[in-house]
């Protein structure tokens, strides 16, 4: 055991307001893990969403776990000291639960690190009748659990805020009946939105294809996705404030949950459908609760400018003296006040995602925003004195052809003289990602753009614009977003391959893994999937239907757009 080590979990601790700690041994222990760093962690929401509703209950304890940095996790390895948590310094083998909040395909990699050095037993089926129950959710566990199934015990299918009441309720009565560690989890699977992969198991034809996943047990045919039909009975804000986050003592309030704009590349907008918005009175109620914890409020939601009561939302955040911030708005809904706010606020810079530099392509990807929106969005924000601009954009979308890169380059050079001719001496920032076709999306059949294309279009785009003072291009590695994109569309077979990868030095081991296996690259990347084939995540019920799917699939390919969700709709099955 490593005093250091525990002195500096005590140190982030002592740093909080509203960390909730009881005395070890008083409640069944939940370890809360995030994948990733404790900066990281720490400004997501949805671990404090589930963080509270851990610990509003009288029978569970919540205790925090995070990736180390690297310094860190040479100490814990000197010492042989086992991952331990912030709030009693209580090692991760000790936990009766272990829940992960998984959010992107490369903390998996993180995900094995965690459990090795917390000295847990990596694979689920070596587990005994004394180890923790490993749950994981997050937008990973809901639209492709498989690569990290031969790991996790049970996954939470969609919004958890019910389910894992329902989880804990099942595991305390197992408990009481004295039931083996195979009943529990039989039990689990019963639960709406729980996927227990145990008890399914996918058999695979001799080209690597899935012929049909058995079901081992009596155990539901498809995991239906949960979500919260009125979220205002949720509370969806900071719980815990410290300034050692990436939003440094910024109180976050989730405005609305789930999109309904139908893009065709964005799974969060199919996999949290139908969109809800929280009532103005509840907010401003947490507006002000914010104003006793913070001077600083962070809105939180897939598009804050399609709230409807937006307007007088800033309107009442800024009486209470507090300045704010938005995780995303809309060039075609950010209203005068609404920026006006953002720049009263502080802002230097404002974030718009075109996506596509064409009008042609973002038809195809149904991201129904044009130039004229998008150049009055930059108007508004020069006028209003925050004189940056970062755009969005993705390369190997579907359909995209060389004008539609070409597109992208005019787009930065007209903005650019845009923000001059408005006396901006400001920055613009493109950054530039590949595009990943993900589950659950019109696009999943499609295969991923081939790695050489999309390395020479990014090189073309910085070529283009290397010359032009006050243009910057940023591009995520281009080598990750592939190993990205073969986690986010594989199989139950990657499990292994992860655990290679991880005992090789983690993503960077990937390469090495990948040459030491059975497994083609080419197979999860490049191949288009039939419409009849059975996908990875096909048990999985999110409630919008393949036929809606294929139906957005052939409208993109047409370039037709689908209008937004409205009242009483009933196009993609989730209303139904």
């Amino acid at each position: 055991m490593s005093w250091h080590l525990k002195e500096k979990l005590q140190k982030y601790l002592q740093a909080e307001t509203g960390t909730i700690v009881f005395a070890p041994g008083a409640r069944t222990g939940f370890a809360l893990v995030y994948p990733n760093t404790y900066e990281v962690g720490m400004s997501n929401l949805g671990m404090h969403i589930i963080y509270q509703q851990i610990n509003s209950r009288s029978d569970t304890s919540c205790e925090r776990f995070f990736l180390p940095d690297s310094k860190t996790l040479t100490e814990y390895a000197r010492t042989n000291t086992p991952l331990m948590s912030i709030e009693n310094q209580l090692p991760l083998h000790k936990m009766d639960l272990i829940g992960f909040a998984v959010s992107f395909e490369m903390d998996y990699f993180n995900v094995i690190a965690m459990l090795e050095i917390g000295k847990v037993t990596l694979l689920s089926c070596n587990r005994g009748e004394e180890d923790p129950i490993i749950i994981m959710g997050g937008p990973c566990a809901t639209f492709n659990p498989e690569p990290l199934a031969d790991i996790a015990d049970v996954f939470i299918i969609g919004e958890g805020e019910e389910t894992i009441h329902a989880i804990l309720d099942s595991y305390y009565e197992g408990r009481r009946q004295e039931r083996t560690r195979y009943d529990i989890l039989l039990d689990m699977a019963q639960l709406a939105g729980v996927y227990v992969p145990r008890f399914y198991q996918p058999l695979y034809s001799p080209d690597g294809i899935i012929q049909q996943i058995d079901r081992l047990d009596n155990v539901p045919p498809q995991i239906s996705r949960q979500w919260i039909k009125d979220i205002d009975s949720f509370p969806a804000h900071s719980i815990i404030l410290t300034d050692q986050t990436e939003f440094q003592n910024k109180f976050l309030i989730e405005v609305a949950r789930g999109c309904g704009r139908h893009c065709r590349f964005c799974m969060a907008g199919y996999c949290f459908r139908r969109p809800r918005n929280r009532s103005l009175d509840n907010l401003k109620k947490v507006v002000d609760y914010a104003a006793t914890m913070s001077d600083r409020v962070g809105l939180m939601g897939a598009a804050i400018s399609d709230y409807p009561d937006i307007d007088l939302l800033c309107d009442y955040i800024l009486q209470q003296g507090l300045s704010m911030s938005v995780a995303s708005f809309r060039a075609d809904s950010l209203s005068v006040t609404l920026m006006q706010s953002l720049a009263s606020s502080g802002h230097k810079t404002i974030t718009i995602a075109p996506e596509a530099g064409s009008s042609r392509l973002r038809n195809i990807i149904n991201k129904n925003i044009s130039a004229d929106d998008i150049v009055r969005a930059v108007d508004l924000s020069i006028r209003s004195g925050v004189n940056n601009i970062r755009l969005y954009f993705m390369i190997g979308l579907p359909f995209e052809q060389d004008q539609d890169i070409d597109a992208i380059i005019t787009m930065a050079k007209q903005i650019k003289q845009q923000m001059s001719a408005l006396g901006s001496k400001g920055k613009l920032t493109l950054s530039i990602n590949p595009f990943v076709p993900k589950p659950f999306t019109p696009f999943q059949w499609l295969p991923m753009n081939d790695l050489k294309d999309t390395e020479f279009k990014l090189k073309q785009i910085k070529s283009a614009l290397k010359s032009i003072k006050g243009i910057e291009v940023l591009v995520e590695s281009v080598k990750e977003a592939y190993i990205q994109a073969v986690l986010a569309r594989g199989d139950r077979r990657l499990g292994e391959l992860l655990i290679k990868a991880h005992n090789n030095g983690g993503p960077k081991g990937w390469r090495t893994a990948i040459k030491g296996s059975q497994l083609d690259e080419s197979f999860y990347l490049y191949r288009e999937r039939s419409k009849s084939e059975i996908l990875p995540w096909q048990h999985i019920d999110t409630g919008v239907t393949n036929q809606y799917l294929l139906q957005e699939l052939a409208k993109s390919a047409e370039e037709i757009i689908t209008v937004r969700c409205a009242d009483n709709c009933r196009r993609c099955g989730v209303c139904n």
